[in-house]
């Protein structure tokens, strides 16, 4: 039987994992609520609603493998009700079709940590978005310890890079550098916090795509450069556009005070963990197993900046 991946999800780590395997010329189904404008040829469109087994079911027949690459609302209470729905969803289509599964994921159900964050820690028994997270977890393991599906978790930090668009270092940042206004933080700049450059994103869901099925069951974590500020890394955006950096930076103190008034804010106040400390991915377990050069900044930082210029050229 030919390989058909299905990618749920046609985000930045959807869009570019689409594009690589359309190269490859493996068979694509990409799924979501709206068409892609901008999908490419060879790859086929299925309109799906995560949320509805029938609808997940439906697109992911006949499928090999099944990418789970979506987000909700940055909202507790809908992550509460939507995730647990979702990845019900993804394992009962891939139950029924005998796909394996790839659900991209992040690093929240950790919880507050001192010291590098490692795929074998304890998952998170406090917080909104970290318990969801944890619990979402122990659902994808029961039906992979079961038998019932196969399963793999890609773990990504925070991540930048070409067609990044909600971010610490994202689409917003690279526009108001790019304009030589002050770029907006919500978080200290100076504290060592790892980034994973989107396009080895890709190239680590391809890898796990590759590989064979005891690669699954497990966690694996995206390698990523070496670790620096937020500082360092958005100066080389200053210096690639020629404009000086100029910042405004909430403090995390204020966070809870200010999100009386802006709910985003209120649910960042949760997440303070990941900024008030050094925040350090180990991905020692991934490199070992298929690759460690992660993108240098200095490159990742330049095609984010060239492909920012492109987009908006005209």
């Amino acid at each position: 039987m030919s390989d058909r991946v299905v990618v749920l999800g046609y985000g930045a780590v959807g869009k570019g994992v689409v594009a690589e395997l359309v190269r490859r010329g493996t068979e694509v189904v990409v799924g979501q609520r709206t068409e892609p404008t901008d999908l490419p040829a060879g790859a086929r469109f299925v309109r799906t609603d995560v949320l509805d087994k029938d609808s997940v079911t439906n697109a992911c027949r006949g499928a090999t493998q099944v990418v789970a690459a979506i987000g909700f609302e940055y909202v507790g209470q809908i992550w509460q009700r939507k995730w647990p729905v979702a990845m019900e969803c993804f394992l009962t289509a891939c139950e029924a079709s005998g796909a394996r599964l790839l659900f991209f994921d992040n690093l929240y159900m950790y919880g507050p940590r001192v010291g590098p964050l490692h795929e074998d820690l304890p998952l998170a028994a406090t917080g909104t978005k970290p318990s969801v997270r944890a619990a979402i977890t122990r659902q994808w393991r029961a039906a992979q310890d079961s038998g019932r599906v196969r399963v793999v978790a890609l773990r990504a930090s925070d991540f930048y890079g070409p067609g990044v668009q909600a971010s610490h270092i994202g689409s917003d940042v690279m526009r108001a550098i790019a304009a030589g206004k002050a770029a907006s933080f919500v978080a200290p700049l100076d504290v060592p916090h790892d980034f994973a450059y989107v396009p080895d994103i890709h190239r680590a869901v391809i890898s796990l795509l590759d590989a064979p099925d005891d690669a699954f069951g497990q966690p694996w974590h995206v390698p990523c450069a070496p670790t620096e500020s937020v500082r360092a890394i958005v100066l080389r955006a200053s210096l690639a556009f020629g404009r000086p950096l100029k910042t405004n930076v909430v403090p995390l103190w204020s966070l809870p005070l200010l999100g009386v008034f802006v709910p985003f804010l209120k649910e960042m106040a949760e997440m303070r963990f990941q900024w008030d400390r050094p925040y350090l991915v180990d991905a020692s377990r991934f490199s070992k197993r298929f690759w460690g050069d992660a993108t240098p900044f200095d490159d990742g930082v330049r095609a984010t900046v060239e492909a920012h210029l492109a987009s908006t050229a005209g």
